[in-house]
């Protein structure tokens, strides 16, 4: 019988990557200082990911994440969001921060997608954001 439960798809001190069975990924970013490699490992294993399974959907807990850097926000709004629209994102759904810095850091991410088939929507509860996420279509339109 299959687990309805999320399975670990990719950990570092950044966070991990989740794959759900519901038909989308879960990143939980961590408390912990990062190095731009290991946000870059997250990115990276998301974007794999979702290539591998064909999906278009990813839930971002941000709840206890710092900031991204300015290089890191540069890096995901013009290398990786790109290539992962490319490979079928369609919608995240982001559970923010309480941090201002944080919320700061990560509008600057999802306002970088002008032109680009991508939704995003801001949770403060997982609950909310995983019921909006579960409407989406779960494969690139």
């Amino acid at each position: 019988m299959p687990s309805l439960l999320p399975s670990l798809y990719f950990e570092n001190a950044a966070g991990e990557v989740l794959t759900d069975p519901a038909g989308f990924l879960r990143t939980n970013w961590s408390s912990q200082k990062r190095t731009p490699e290991a946000t870059k490992a997250i990115f990276e294993n998301m974007l794999r990911a979702l290539q591998q399974r064909g999906w278009s959907r990813i839930l971002v807990n941000q709840l206890v994440m710092i900031p991204f850097t300015h290089e890191e926000q540069q890096w995901i709004a013009h290398d990786w969001l790109p290539r992962a629209v490319q490979a079928g994102y369609r919608h995240g759904a982001v559970v923010v921060s309480p941090n201002v810095l944080v919320r700061l850091a990560t509008a600057f991410v999802t306002t970088s997608i002008q032109g680009l088939p991508l939704v995003y929507r801001s949770f403060n509860a997982d609950t909310d954001a995983r019921r909006w996420l579960e409407l989406q279509p779960a494969t690139p339109q």
